[in-house]
């Protein structure tokens, strides 16, 4: 399909056929439009709407003393070297001090920035596996870690989500590899079993990765994520962590031995053809990481905000049984029926993400609300009285649901 559309070709060159017949798939010829933008939509909200699109959990992303250290950092020395860190060795830099601060609350004995969340699971899976690795993946693991399998050339074994039993029958037959997990899961919230994947990964002679992008700054002491908070730290091989969630900001960290962080900084293709996060934005998450330690009540206004939540969207009958924290999901179905959700949802005053396919299997499109730690209780009661509102619009029925455990 190579059809004339005057929006598209104003200029340049008329489209091959085959990028043509790519694009048509998913595309609306006529308007113009994707079909994910067109369930995504662009509804406007209310003033007072209460926004839960945002990644920002403990509601940083406005404060005045990041915004203060990104900005006399960066009049006092420019953006800093928008170079490769591969060119800054043996610098005693501000990037080098921050890693060494992350692989000291991290409890482990190495750190290594990177350019996002992104960027450091592709180029950890493309450093330690090959055509030949044998690499375990959970079901629901985050894009990045497939991605950095897709980078690496090896084969992806996946085990159904949080299923240890699958996960060892499919290691029993696979032999020794790298097992993927995300400590909480992006799309509903559910938390990883840590503790019996490190003893599976013990007991096989694999290695562990452990993404806690969405777990750090809401966890543990400090905001030091699960690993640390269950005691894990120095069972776990290697954690990665994206700063774009409770650091409110670009940038990724890999987390690991020494040696092993070391040979990741020569080897990941992300560190050595990409420029690295610039010099003001490493002041700012030296910023975050003194508010995560000297404003604890952010953890704690965040777990209290989503456990009210979650038991009164139970009350009402949704199924929220496999948010186990900030994260939580409502599965609508199809696209139809999501996009009229979202627009009613919108249209009372909450505004969630919308995740249709490639993010979820089809016909199983969910809105997804993150909570925050800036959440009021009027905040709290406006979300369930519009949840209320709509809870008879249709939406895909969840065999699984156990929702009446939470008012029982």
């Amino acid at each position: 399909m190579n059809a004339p559309v005057k929006w598209l070709r104003r200029s340049g060159p008329r489209l091959p056929g085959f990028l043509a017949d790519r694009i048509a798939v998913p595309f609306n010829w006529q308007t113009g439009e994707h079909r994910i933008a067109a369930v995504l939509g662009d509804d406007v909200p209310p003033p007072d709407a209460v926004m839960m699109q945002s990644n920002d959990y403990l509601s940083l992303a406005r404060d005045p003393r990041i915004g203060l250290a990104k900005s006399r950092a960066l009049l006092r020395q420019g953006h800093g070297d928008a170079v490769s860190r591969v060119f800054t060795h043996g610098r005693d830099d501000a990037h080098h001090r921050f890693e060494r601060r992350m692989a000291d609350l991290l409890g482990t004995e190495s750190a290594v920035l990177c350019m996002s969340g992104y960027s450091a699971n592709v180029g950890l899976i493309q450093t330690f596996a090959g055509p030949e690795t044998p690499v375990y993946i959970d079901k629901m693991a985050h894009a990045s870690l497939w991605e950095g399998i897709l980078s690496s050339g090896a084969t992806p074994t996946v085990f159904a989500h949080n299923d240890t039993t699958d996960l060892q029958t499919k290691i029993a037959a696979g032999g020794p590899g790298l097992i993927l997990v995300d400590a909480l899961y992006s799309q509903n919230g559910s938390l990883c079993p840590l503790r019996a994947m490190v003893e599976i990964a013990e007991a096989t002679g694999c290695a562990l990765v452990v993404d806690e992008t969405h777990s750090f700054g809401c966890h543990g002491v400090d905001g030091a994520g699960l690993c640390v908070a269950l005691g894990l730290a120095e069972r776990v091989h290697f954690r990665t962590i994206g700063l774009s969630k409770a650091m409110t900001a670009r940038g990724g960290i890999v987390a690991g031995p020494r040696e092993a962080m070391t040979f990741l900084r020569y080897e990941a293709r992300p560190m050595i053809f990409s420029t690295s996060v610039l010099g003001y934005e490493v002041a700012g998450f030296e910023a975050v990481l003194d508010i995560l330690r000297d404003d604890p009540w952010r953890r704690f206004r965040l777990a209290e905000n989503h456990r009210a939540l979650r038991i009164g969207l139970a009350k009402l009958g949704y199924d929220v049984s496999r948010s186990d924290s900030q994260i939580i999901s409502i599965l609508i179905g199809s696209d139809d029926d999501t996009v009229a959700f979202r627009r009613a949802l919108v249209a009372a005053g909450v505004v969630g993400s919308v995740f249709c396919s490639p993010a979820v299997p089809k016909d199983q499109a969910i809105i997804r609300l993150t909570v925050n730690a800036g959440m009021d209780t009027e905040d709290i009661d406006k979300v369930l009285s519009a949840f209320e509102a709509l809870k008879d619009m249709p939406r895909r029925k969840d065999e699984r649901s156990e929702y009446a455990q939470l008012t029982s």
